[in-house]
Formats: C-alpha cells, structure tokens, sequence
C-alpha cells in the first residue's frame, strides 16, 4: 500500500504508472488530502505530482509540469522536468527497492517514507531547487536534469565511464537522498524488506 500526500499550499494532480499497462493512475489533491494506492504484485512503480492543471469532465486536458499526454489518469512517465518517487517492490533478491529520483528534473518537493515491516529510513528532496535552478537548467514550473537539456554522453552516460558533474552536483548538494545522475544507485538507492508500505508526500 502507497499512501499519497499532498503537504503543498497549491494543488497537485498526482500521477502513477506502474509495469502493468492497466494501471496508470492520477487524481486531483488540494492541500491536506490523500490518495491511498494498491499495488498487491505489481513490480515496479512511479508517483509524481503534476502542477498547473486543467481538465474536463472526460478526463482531459493539460499541467505546466508532469503532463502525460493531457490525460487525467497517466499511462506513461510525464514529461520532464518532474520528481519521481520509484518503487521496485518485491523486485529482487526479495528486497523492496525505493529512491527518488531528478534524473527527469525537478518540480516539486517529495519524501518517501516506509510505514511497516520495522523499515522507517525516509528519504526526501525538500528544498524548492526550482527557486534555485540554474538558469542553464532552469524552464516554468520546474528545474530540468542536464541530461533533457544537452543530451550528451557527459551528462546522460550512454558509454564509457560515468561521472557526476557540476550540474549533478547542483541538485546533490541540495537533495543528498536523490539520484541525481545515471550511475548515482550507491548512494540514492535503498531497500526495505518485501511487502513493505509507503508513504509519498509533497512538499514535506
């Protein structure tokens, strides 16, 4: 179970979209609300918060930040930038795998909180990084990772060695708990015993 927050003094239009095709998911949440999700076998999962949204009574329509394809209920990751809570649950060596990750940008602040199973490390990304964003990173709504900017190897790994930059760095200074870069899993990657519940907030 994955209880969903919103802590923002603003709306957010959460998202999920897990490995299974018949479960994207997203809702309206003003400030205070919750939204509670189910995912009893499904291995992989990602929530995020949209922002600046509009939709019709069909479920249609458009965010400034996170949009998937103007759907209400996502099918796909929304677009960059957004912060990403990820979940490979039950996933391997029968561990919960969970992170947060800016590696598609940032646009609003998040934790990930275990709630069960004697697993209590929360992690988080608190800071406003949109306030702070470089100007190079720097688009409405949000703060993009360097990687959706330049879309070179130095900054997306695509081969050969891979390394943090000073662009990485900008949100890992910020956001120690985040997986900033593609091979950041060391310290931005961890693990709860299977079965595990969580909780996501924004703005914690």
């Amino acid at each position: 179970m994955i209880t969903v927050q919103n802590n923002c003094p603003y709306t957010v239009w959460p998202a999920a979209v897990s490995g299974k095709a018949v479960a994207g998911q997203g809702r309206r949440l003003d400030r205070g609300q919750t939204w509670t999700l189910l995912y009893p076998s499904t291995k992989l999962v990602k929530i995020w918060a949209r922002t600046n949204c509009t939709f019709d009574s069909s479920g249609k329509g458009k965010c400034l930040t996170g949009d998937c394809g103007g759907l209400l209920e996502c099918k796909e990751l929304g677009a960059a930038p957004v912060t990403v809570a990820e979940y490979g649950l039950n996933d391997f060596a029968r561990k919960d795998y969970f992170d947060i990750s800016v590696m598609h940008g940032f646009n609003v602040p998040i934790s990930l909180t275990p709630t069960s199973n004697g697993c209590n490390k929360s992690i988080r990304c608190a800071r406003d990084l949109t306030a702070e964003c470089p100007n190079v990173l720097r688009t409405p709504g949000g703060c993009h990772n360097p990687c959706t900017v330049y879309k070179t190897n130095e900054y997306c790994c695509g081969v050969g060695r891979c390394q943090p930059t000073n662009l990485s760095r900008f949100f890992k200074i910020r956001c120690k708990d985040a997986f900033t870069y593609p091979e950041d899993d060391p310290t931005s990657t961890f693990t709860c015993p299977p079965g595990t519940n969580y909780r996501v907030e924004f703005c914690p």
